[in-house]
């Protein structure tokens, strides 16, 4: 996975430092983590964030402490500025803005190859392909029930129009001190596993979760969101996703990275029918095997679990049967009980996904 060069960028002129932020964002391949108007400024933003690059004028780039390479850049040329670099150790010297294309291309030389994380995680993905199946309810449960099992793991909100998992986990009124997805990946470039496990929020039955993005935050790219997801399944090891009912860029993205896809069944022809349009629509045979079919809330009706084999070509992966405990513990924002009947199925599908080989080294 490539990621833009860090860079800071040391210029006392406001104005071409905005300049120069802009054409960096744009050309792709460099991102301004820090701006410096003078040496302790600079010296101090080198120290904190180790950037891969800085770029300073003459004057300033002697202050660069360590190692870090750096790029010197003028608004005009002059024995003295030519000087100044030298002696600052600049392996390059830019006129600003008469070499500008000059200027970005050799920053591009310099993208640096981040090394990629190794990714441990089995990464589950949670869908429905219709409002109401139970989506939140098996993302949060299973989350717990794979960490009950001896594995950590996360829980992501991938929905990039929903909070339903803050709610469920009863988060909806602190939701503002947890972090989201949005903010996560807003940063997805600066990330390490150990800064995402900082950021995320810990349940008491011993998840993370990170919730979906806030009303009126700003939209997150789709690669970005990939990005972050990469990196949880690098720090955990198990990745829960909760996805949209849509298929937007996000869901289409998260369902595409992950290892198993739990498509959530209700025993009605409208489930069955929009589960059956889903995978026609992301071009997936009905016996896909990395899509595991789920019969949720499971009770006496005209269509029982064995419709599904006759439907898809394949049982359900598991039945998790109706249980009066779970809309009592929801109505309450908690999980519901351990020894509940519906809490009891989806810890015997954890255990089924977790010892299906993608859970290497798992208890």
């Amino acid at each position: 996975m490539q990621r833009p060069t860090r860079v800071v960028l040391a210029l006392d002129a406001p104005d071409v430092s905005d300049e120069i932020v802009h054409a960096l964002d744009r050309s792709g391949g460099a991102h301004v983590v820090a701006t410096a108007a003078d040496p302790r400024q600079l010296a101090e933003a080198v120290r904190q964030l180790e950037p891969d690059l800085v770029l300073a004028e003459p004057r300033l780039a002697g202050g660069v402490p360590g190692t870090t390479p750096r790029i010197t850049i003028a608004s005009r040329e002059s024995v003295a500025a030519l000087r100044s670099a030298i002696e600052a150790g600049a392996s390059g010297f830019f006129v600003w803005p008469a070499e500008r294309d000059e200027l970005l291309e050799r920053v591009q030389l310099s993208v640096t190859a981040q090394v990629p994380y190794e990714r441990r995680a089995l990464v589950a993905a949670v869908h429905a392909s219709r409002g109401g199946a139970g989506c939140t309810f098996l993302a949060t449960h299973l989350a717990r029930a794979l960490a009950d099992s001896g594995s950590t793991c996360a829980l992501l909100d991938v929905d990039p129009d929903g909070d339903d998992v803050a709610t469920a986990l009863g988060l909806a009124e602190d939701a503002d001190e947890v972090h989201t997805v949005a903010d996560v990946a807003g940063v997805a470039e600066e990330l390490t596993p150990e800064s995402l496990a900082d950021a995320t929020w810990r349940h008491p039955d011993g998840f993370h979760v990170v919730i979906a993005p806030r009303q009126g935050q700003a939209p997150v790219a789709p690669p970005r969101v990939l990005d972050t997801i990469g990196i949880a399944a690098a720090t955990w090891d198990a990745v829960v996703l909760h996805t949209a009912r849509g298929l937007d860029d996000v869901t289409r993205g998260a369902l595409d990275v992950a290892d198993v896809v739990l498509e959530l069944i209700t025993l009605d022809i409208a489930s069955l029918r929009g589960t059956t349009r889903t995978m026609g629509r992301l071009g997936l045979a009905l016996d896909e095997p990395r899509w595991r079919l789920v019969v949720n809330r499971a009770a006496r009706a005209e269509i029982v679990p064995g419709d599904v084999q006759r439907v898809f070509g394949r049982p359900a992966q598991a039945v998790v049967p109706a249980d009066a405990a779970v809309p009592r513990a929801q109505d309450r924002g908690l999980l519901a009980p351990g020894r509940s009947r519906a809490v009891r199925a989806i810890a015997r599908l954890a255990v089924e996904i977790r010892d299906g080989g993608m859970l290497e080294g798992a208890a």
